[in-house]
């Protein structure tokens, strides 16, 4: 079982991709901004963050490319959920260190999918 820190302003979102986290086998811990995230990123050490992107305070952009920066934080694979889908927020998100995209709507399937690719 590993920690998954799910990040995202709407808490129904946070709470539909905990029932998935939880039903892959894994624990989920969570975080309502970016800020927060980053906080939480340092104190848990999660093995993945779904980090949606559209957030207030720190957007999902700046957060990534603040936990790609910082040592502590680097290794954690970051994946992005967001209704964000064109090319070129894919291609942004990459640019920041993400290694994953995931559009909303998703299905729980793909999310599942998606955790299992970077938890062994």
């Amino acid at each position: 079982m590993q920690t998954i820190l799910i990040v995202d302003d709407n808490a129904t979102e946070r709470d539909l991709i905990g029932k998935v986290v939880t039903t892959a086998g894994h624990l989920p811990e969570y975080a309502c901004d970016g800020e927060e995230c980053l906080t939480k990123a340092r104190g848990v050490n999660p093995a993945l963050i779904l980090l949606d992107v559209v957030m207030p305070k720190l957007d999902g952009f700046a957060t990534c490319r603040k936990l790609k920066k910082d040592p502590a934080t680097a290794n954690i694979p970051v994946v992005l959920v967001t209704s964000k889908g064109q090319a070129s927020d894919r291609l942004w998100g990459e640019r920041q260190g993400a290694v994953g995209h995931i559009c909303k709507p998703f299905t729980p399937q793909q999310m599942t999918e998606a955790i299992q690719q970077f938890i062994a």
